[in-house]
């Protein structure tokens, strides 16, 4: 499950290949872009912290991160975290869009690609965690079709320290119904 999951992807209009050294640079100053963003997130990709940040991806054998691209343009990341071949489920997470291309429908090109693959590699379930002062991905998460089935209150602390209480979402293998086809 984890080979077919690991495997580059194309879908309407992006692509996704596995992270790997080649795209180190390109990926670390895409997300310096937005240095500000990264307040709202768990952990930081920004220039200050990339570096570790991407080992602890690409090193967790329950990961698998993919760069994005609309042709040759770099669009951002996404990931594959905590694969669990035992319950069929995963988290889509680790996402980043370049600033100029937030609220211009990559997000839900990208989402179908990954859910795509997830689903016809056996994935049953599909976790999406949000922090809840996110309100522009938890808009993102509904109008892709996730169900927000709650929040996990101090459900972690982040790179900043804040204690984060997080919106659970999840689609499910036979509710899920592919945009691109």
């Amino acid at each position: 499950m984890i080979d077919c999951l690991a495997a580059p992807m194309q879908g309407d209009g992006v692509r996704a290949e596995p992270f790997s050294d080649a795209h180190h640079a390109a990926l670390k100053a895409a997300c310096a872009e937005d240095r500000d963003i990264w307040a709202i997130y768990s952990i930081s990709f920004d220039p200050d912290h990339f570096d570790a940040s991407i080992a602890l991806f690409v090193n967790d054998p329950r990961t698998r991160t993919f760069v994005l691209f609309a042709g040759d343009e770099l669009l951002g990341m996404s990931s594959f975290l905590g694969i669990d071949e035992g319950r069929k489920a995963l988290e889509i997470g680790g996402t980043y869009y370049r600033p100029h291309l937030r609220g211009t429908g990559v997000n839900a090109q990208v989402k179908d690609m990954m859910l795509a693959r997830a689903f016809g590699c056996g994935i049953r379930r599909v976790e999406f965690r949000v922090d809840a002062r996110n309100a522009r991905s938890q808009a993102a998460m509904a109008k892709i079709g996730g169900v927000r089935e709650g929040v996990l209150r101090a459900d972690r602390i982040t790179w900043t320290g804040h204690v984060r209480d997080t919106v659970l979402f999840s689609i499910l293998a036979d509710e899920w119904r592919s945009t691109a086809g």
